[in-house]
């Protein structure tokens, strides 16, 4: 194992701990990595080493000075200040910052300190409380510098030229030579150590470049949360091709065990992995998900072994973290994503809530062939867009339960391949409801398998949407909401359902945090704006579909939608202009709606008349809308009503629906909700 690249030393004399761990939380807090020794036993080889290793490799040293290391000529600290003033006086680009922190009344004259210490600027923090200008001070120190003007400084930058602060979002390349220099210059002296960047953090790409231009404005900080994280698809290193759904699978399996973590905030799957295969530095990811560290590797796989090499970067600095190599038996996999669960927690700082290993392996399976299995019909899942492929990826799903029928995930897996076939493909009533059937069955499974599994519960509450038992899928996706808070997917259908129950400011709130957890995914910005359209915030939802289109410019959907709220807006001949681009169902509602408005009742009824050549009774809920729209009321109830004995899915957003405002008073509206019932 690799040990730990810290930007900061912080050194302090024992009976100081007290002030250095107050220190030590703030600049965490500010997203900065520390070193801090907590040795309960100092001394002795090991720690010896350790000491050496992570002097040799920081960017900043910060002594703690005070009254207690002033009266005192023996201490593990002065070992620490001796290695630091020595690397300050290398040559100008190996040099290490240094910047004393005095906790009390001690002056600059004190004995013993040592001189390169008295040269710089103290900063008195009385009782460790570290203040604002401190934390940007160091972050300034941290940050790009210009490379020309690394030369002239001595390693202990005067007050002046302590600005703005920026932390790095990528590692600056003359801190990075300056340090890599030290390190090797100290090398001979000190013990052998390990200082590194991912090579993702090696280069500056464009966008990071851009953030490092002069503007004449002070650039925004990246300034993301804490504890969070981003895993990128691990590299397919078997040399087949036909092996990558199992790097990927295997990637995001491991996502997933991490976002179950509460104390983690994990960037979804969707926003992780469109970055595969791009040469993007660790900065600019960092920054495009807004997370602090960024989890990479590969996987190599033969037969039923598998070796996972994993390593943990900060984003903003590029620094190593944590890394580590791992052979094991494809049955071991459960313990693989614990084990790096564990490690990522602990190289984070993580105070975790209950147990890691529980949770991560919850719903899981030991069995290598059921393992493999899901991961295939998983991928099948995720690129599916048409019946076959829905289908192949239930037949995926069955094949890897009758492997390992205790398998929890998969059957919650399959009961939601099976809803979304039976919603989407099934017209016949018979078949609808026995695909229905299977799919409470597997649902149920996965409960009684694995009860605080999220995945069961949000099965169940898809399963309840399609029946239209909006009372008890409201339970169930409150649930999956409360085990797995940091889930981009629970988070999608479940902001998605409020938004249809007119819980509209917990839609808005929910989808926005989805949006934060899977920022570059189109379903997360479909779904905040179909919650601010549910809740009459037309322009705002116009603008969240143009993030949708910007992210997916050939979705016939987002287009369809976004002129459905420009209609709403009344911006009739915009809204025209945005559904005549793509073509589909929703276009053709929205064109049939703003054609009439528009006095082309031909071409409206033409956009009516292909949607019901296309889909028949299958549309019924879209046709009440249109009619509804219209003005004729009788054959918009009539729709409605045939939508109701059809159990049409379109259903669910009936109570909020903006289409259907003219038939709000309709005695027959009325009564489509009351047998609907509603949750208040």
């Amino acid at each position: 194992m690799t040990e730990s690249s810290h930007a900061v030393f912080l050194s302090y004399a024992s009976q100081d701990s007290g002030a250095a761990h107050k220190i030590c939380d703030a600049l965490r807090a500010a997203g900065i990595e520390v070193f801090l020794d907590q040795s309960e036993l100092r001394g002795g080889d090991v720690w010896d080493q350790k000491i050496r290793r992570e002097i040799s490799s920081c960017a900043l040293f910060i002594p703690v000075i005070s009254a207690n290391t002033a009266s005192r000529h023996e201490g593990y600290f002065r070992l620490e200040w001796d290695l630091a003033d020595q690397r300050s006086h290398m040559m100008a680009r190996s040099r290490i910052f240094v910047v004393p922190v005095c906790l009390d009344e001690t002056t600059e004259t004190a004995a013993d300190v040592p001189e390169s210490f008295k040269r710089v600027q103290w900063t008195r923090l009385p009782a460790g409380e570290a203040s604002a200008a401190f934390i940007a001070r160091v972050q300034t120190l941290l940050a790009p510098v210009d490379p020309g003007a690394v030369a002239g400084r001595i390693g202990h930058p005067p007050a002046a030229e302590v600005t703005t602060a920026k932390q790095s979002a990528a590692v600056p390349r003359a801190v990075w030579i300056a340090v890599a220099v030290g390190a090797v210059a100290v090398i001979a002296y000190l013990a052998s150590g390990r200082f590194g960047a991912s090579k993702l953090g090696a280069s500056v790409g464009p966008s990071a470049a851009a953030t490092l231009a002069p503007t004449g404005n002070a650039p925004v900080p990246h300034s993301p949360p804490a504890h969070s994280i981003a895993v990128l698809p691990f590299v397919n290193m078997s040399g087949d091709k036909e092996q990558d759904y199992f790097s990927d699978g295997l990637t995001e399996e491991l996502l997933n065990s991490l976002a179950r973590i509460n104390e983690l905030q994990v960037a979804a799957r969707t926003s992780a992995f469109s970055f595969k295969g791009k040469d993007v530095n660790v900065g600019t990811i960092g920054r495009e998900l807004n997370v602090g560290a960024i989890l990479e590797g590969s996987v190599r796989r033969s037969g039923h072994t598998v070796r996972i090499t994993a390593q943990l970067i900060n984003a903003g600095t590029g620094y190593h973290l944590w890394s580590e190599t791992y052979d094991r038996d494809l049955g071991d996999v459960l313990k693989l994503q614990s084990d790096i669960a564990n490690a990522v927690a602990n190289a984070l700082k993580v105070t975790l809530l209950g147990d890691v290993t529980t949770k991560v392996e919850l719903g899981g399976t030991h069995k290598a062939a059921a393992f493999d299995t899901y991961l295939q019909a998983a991928k099948t899942y995720t690129a599916s867009h048409d019946a076959a492929g829905l289908q192949a990826a239930i037949n995926g799903f069955s094949e890897s339960i009758r492997q390992d029928p205790d398998y929890a995930i998969a059957f919650a897996a399959r009961s939601r391949a099976t809803s979304g076939y039976a919603g989407e493909y099934l017209s016949d009533e018979s078949v609808h409801k026995q695909y229905l059937e299977r799919a409470l069955s597997d649902a149920q499974r996965a409960i009684a398998l694995a009860p605080d599994l999220a995945e069961g519960h949000q099965a169940l509450a898809d399963y309840y949407a399609g029946r239209a038992e909006y009372r008890s899928a409201l339970t169930e996706y409150d649930h999956a909401a409360a085990l797995a808070p940091g889930d981009a997917q629970v988070l999608h259908e479940y902001g998605r359902f409020l938004a249809y129950m007119g819980r509209s400011e917990a839609s808005i709130a929910t989808t926005r945090h989805a949006v934060v957890l899977d920022p570059l995914n189109p379903r997360s910005h479909y779904r905040l704006a179909d919650a601010l359209y549910q809740a009459r915030k037309y322009q705002e939802s116009v603008e969240a579909y143009q993030h949708f289109i910007d992210l997916d410019p050939d979705s016939p959907h987002a287009r369809a939608f976004q002129g459905l709220a420009s209609y709403a807006l009344g911006n009739y001949e915009s809204a025209r202009t945005t559904c005549e681009v793509k073509s589909g169902q929703w276009n053709q509602l929205c064109l049939a709606v703003v054609y009439q408005k528009l006095g082309r009742q031909a071409d409206a009824e033409g956009q009516l008349a292909k949607m019901k050549a296309e889909d028949g009774e299958a549309a019924a809920y879209q046709y009440a809308e249109i009619y509804a729209q219209w003005g004729r009321t009788k054959e918009a109830l009539d729709w409605l009503e045939t939508a109701l004995r059809l159990r049409d899915p379109g259903l669910i957003a009936l109570k909020r629906d903006p289409l259907m405002d003219p038939l709000r008073q309709e005695p027959r509206l009325q009564a489509v909700l009351r047998d609907l019932d509603f949750p208040e």
